[in-house]
């Protein structure tokens, strides 16, 4: 089965988010969201994710965090079967974000 998502550095993300060219959504619990993430990430969990994906740009590249890099892959995919048309998962996750 082929993925229909990228995998992206962190440093990437960073640098797209500062042209304002990028959505970032954080899969993190609510919990760890709030002891850190990704400036202007949006926190999606199950109650919120429906009107994300209907209120959002799906021509805008949408790039997914979790901790690690390993839920995000899950939820890229998901992104794109929803008619997101560039989705990444970011590698390492949040652990790899530039301090």
């Amino acid at each position: 089965l082929q993925t229909m998502f990228k995998e992206i550095a962190a440093q990437k993300v960073q640098e797209m988010q500062e042209e304002g060219a990028v959505n970032v959504v954080d899969i993190l619990d609510e919990n760890s969201y709030s002891i850190g993430h990704i400036p202007n990430s949006v926190s999606l969990n199950d109650t919120n994710v429906k009107e994300y994906i209907e209120s959002t740009d799906k021509e805008k590249p949408l790039v997914v965090c979790c901790y690690h890099g390993n839920s995000s892959r899950g939820a890229a995919e998901y992104f794109s079967q929803q008619g997101f048309k560039e989705v990444y998962s970011m590698t390492g996750g949040f652990a790899a974000w530039p301090a």
